[in-house]
């Protein structure tokens, strides 16, 4: 499944793939922006830049699980899959949130 950020529409669209289709709109946080998955624990991780938070969203299910607090206005995540440590680049405070994936 490939995942996408829709800034405006607050939510990410899940795209199949092999057939190019939206198969399911998640509803997340306020502008969404950057987009981070977890290959080892199947987990999505959404930057929403307006409410400073990062969404957490089950690829099995693709169901938001849950939200993770972070500095202002996120505009990009990353992963390390090994780890399971999350990076944030927060715009707003020009840091960077480094924590856990717990969620998982």
């Amino acid at each position: 499944m490939i995942y996408v950020a829709n800034f405006d529409d607050k939510s990410v669209s899940v795209i199949d793939g092999k057939t190019n289709s939206v198969v399911k709109i998640i509803p997340v946080g306020s502008s969404p922006n950057a987009v981070a998955i977890n290959p080892n624990s199947n987990m999505i991780y959404v930057a929403n830049f307006d409410d400073s938070t990062v969404s957490v969203i089950d690829g099995k299910t693709n169901n938001e699980i849950g939200n993770l607090g972070v500095g202002k206005s996120p505009d990009g995540v990353a992963i390390n899959p090994n780890t399971n440590m999350i990076y944030v680049a927060n715009q707003g405070r020009d840091t960077v949130s480094i924590m856990k994936g717990t969620m998982n």
